[in-house]
Formats: structure tokens, C-alpha cells, sequence
């Protein structure tokens, strides 16, 4: 099989889609598939298991998006199947023009991140299902009419499955697929203090990582260490300098995602305070590595973390709540060993080979 891998973000970009396309395309390699991936970037790839072609991001959004649709339709004529897991309105136009079938990926409601980004909308993910407005709705069917086009869409978690059910599309396309634990065995966990809470992933609005560092100062013997960048990293600087705690607070920046595992098996737990979630990968990978999450309980993130059995949930934005929680973990080592103890066969079942295999099935059965 011949697959074509279309995603808007690849190492050294950050984030679960920049992890998703490398590790995907080397199990599809291992498997005896050909793979080739077209992306778009700042800058030359630092992963390439397999052929990887970059839009440079620097141009007009206009004409980079029109790059990647052409620049797919004539790659797609190669291919069997095409694999995206963003930039679906591009990969609709190319496999219109090429004639092959579309597996997409859904980690999110693109019409409600463009609408946040465009600042036509304010409010939540579930609150942009039913909002009115031209312009809001306009994106709205935009999406739907480019999922359309897939024979499969795959989604990690049973919340955006059920939100992306009411949006026209065919049901029986829909197929819940969470995302893989990452592999471990002979993983050394990073050496880090006592108390030290960490936080992998983008820097951005949507990770709601001022509530964390509000939770931090509140919390003396508390440190946190952020691996990842973004948009917010100065704010959340400057923030951390006002609270007083940036001897407490480390920002790390973008890392390898061995380094950063390693990282989150280090942790005393990981924190994600999200405003709005999928199913991070990194609360996936926290608990393959026996780490305790601390997260909000938002999205699909309850169907991977069990509030008191390998995590804690607490509401987003309750900065008194995340602050309680911490220092409930601090002062309760039983507790922290007991949501340890639970956090490795809490996701034994997602395995690379059990959801990469599926992913595969799904493809194969595409393309035929």
C-alpha cells in the first residue's frame, strides 16, 4: 500500500499531530507500506522516516494552503489511500483531483479553532455547535463538506466523536480510535526534584496554563516544568515573573519526544489544565510511564484519566482546585504511589501495535 500522510505540523513543530505523523509513518514503514508525508513549516523537517515535502509556512495563508492542495492532488496520483490529519479541505481537493480514497484523523473542530483564531467567536467548543452567525456558519459547513469526502474519519475520543456526529456526516464513517501509548521498555525516567509537576505540550491559549502557574504560586513546594513552545511562552514568562514563582518554573522549549517522555516519567505527576481537549497524547503517554495526571476534566480527557484511580480531575479554570490538588499529591505519598501504581494498566490496552494496527486495517480496507 501506497499511503500519502497530509498534516499541518511536524517536528520540530509541537504538539500531538507533529508526534502522530513521524510515528505513524515508521510503523507503516515497518509494516512494508511506502509512505510520504507533505506538511507545512518554518523550516527543513527534524524527523524523516520517510519522504517529507514542506509548504513553507512564511507564505500567505491563501497561497500556502493552495500549495498544499495542488501539491497533494499531484502526490495523491501516486498513492493508494491518503492519510490526513488536518488540512481537510486541502485534502479533499486533492483526492477529488486524484481520484483516490481520504482516511482522515479528527483531533479537533478545525471550523471552532478558526473561528477562535479569526475572533469570530468566543465561548466554548460545545457552545460553537449552535452559535449563529454568517460567518460562523460559513466555516461550519466548510468543514463538514471537506470531512465529507472521507471514507473513515478517526477520532481519539468518544466526546468529539459524539459532537462531530451532529454535523451531517455519515455516522457509520465515525470510528472512535484513541491515541497509542508510546513504547518504554528500557526508558530511564529524567532525574528531576521532589514535587516537580510537568507540562508537555503547545504553549497556546486553549492549555490553560496561566490557571497552572496560579496554582504553582499557591503551592510553595511545588516546582512545574513546561516542555514545549508556542504563542503564549512570553506571556506565560512575564506571568510566572509577576507571580514571583520563575525560580519554581522552568520553560524547557521544544523537545525530542524521547526526551520529553522521559521527562514525564521523571515527574512527580503531570499537570494538564486545559480549557478545551480531544485526547492529549500527552496524558496517554504520562500514564504509560507510571506517572499520575493532574488534569481538568474536559473533552475525551476523562476517558483516559480516572479521577482518584490513576489521576485527578478538576474543573477547568478552578485555579483553588488545581492549587488543593497539588498539594493533596504533596502532602499524600500513599495516595501519589496508589494513582502510580494504576497509571501503566489503566492504558495496556492502547498499545502501538493494537491502535497503529487498526489504523492500518482501516486503510487497507480504503484502498481497496
Amino acid at each position: 500500500m501506497n499511503v500519502l500522510l497530509l498534516t499541518g505540523i511536524w517536528p520540530p513543530d509541537v504538539g500531538g499531530p507533529a508526534t502522530h505523523g513521524p510515528d505513524v509513518a515508521r510503523f507503516l514503514m515497518e509494516r512494508g507500506h511506502a509512505v510520504r508525508a507533505l506538511t507545512m513549516g518554518d523550516g527543513e523537517p527534524t524527523d524523516r522516516p520517510c519522504p517529507v515535502d514542506v509548504v513553507p509556512r512564511s507564505l500567505p495563508f491563501p497561497v500556502r494552503y493552495g500549495l498544499v492542495a495542488t501539491r497533494g492532488a499531484r502526490a495523491a496520483r501516486s498513492a493508494d489511500v491518503v492519510y490526513a490529519t488536518s488540512t481537510y479541505a486541502a485534502a479533499a481537493v486533492a483526492v477529488a483531483a486524484a481520484r483516490v480514497p481520504l482516511v482522515a484523523k479528527l483531533v479537533s473542530d478545525p471550523a471552532y479553532e478558526r473561528a477562535v483564531r479569526y475572533g469570530v467567536f468566543e465561548g466554548t467548543l460545545e457552545d460553537f455547535q449552535t452559535a449563529p452567525g454568517v460567518q460562523v456558519e460559513a466555516l461550519r459547513r466548510a468543514r463538514t463538506v471537506s470531512l465529507g469526502r472521507a471514507r473513515t474519519i478517526v477520532v481519539p475520543s468518544a466526546y468529539l466523536a459524539g459532537i462531530a456526529a451532529e454535523w451531517g456526516l455519515d455516522r457509520d464513517r465515525l470510528l472512535v480510535l484513541p491515541n497509542p501509548a508510546p513504547p518504554v521498555e528500557g526508558l530511564t525516567p529524567k532525574s528531576l526534584p521532589t514535587g516537580t509537576f510537568v507540562f508537555a505540550g503547545r504553549l497556546t491559549a486553549q492549555k490553560g496554563l496561566p490557571w497552572a502557574l496560579e496554582a504553582v504560586a499557591r503551592v510553595p513546594d511545588a516546582s512545574l516544568v513546561l516542555v514545549g513552545d508556542g504563542p503564549e511562552r512570553e506571556s506565560l514568562e512575564r506571568l510566572a515573573a509577576e507571580l514571583e514563582i520563575d525560580g519554581r518554573v522552568r520553560f524547557l522549549g521544544a523537545r525530542p519526544r524521547e526526551e520529553t517522555v522521559r521527562l514525564l516519567a521523571g515527574a512527580y505527576a503531570a499537570l494538564l489544565p486545559s480549557a478545551w481537549e480531544n485526547l492529549p497524547h500527552a496524558a496517554v503517554e504520562s500514564l504509560a510511564v507510571g506517572t499520575p495526571v493532574l488534569a481538568t476534566a474536559v473533552g475525551g480527557v476523562p476517558e483516559v484519566v480516572r479521577d482518584g484511580e490513576n489521576g485527578q480531575l478538576v474543573g477547568a479554570g478552578d485555579v483553588d482546585g488545581l492549587a488543593r490538588a497539588m498539594r493533596r499529591l504533596l502532602d499524600d505519598h500513599e495516595l501519589r504511589d496508589r494513582l502510580a501504581a494504576a497509571a501503566v494498566p489503566s492504558v495496556a490496552s492502547l498499545s502501538r501495535d493494537a491502535v497503529y494496527g487498526r489504523l492500518e486495517e482501516l486503510l487497507l480496507e480504503a484502498a481497496a
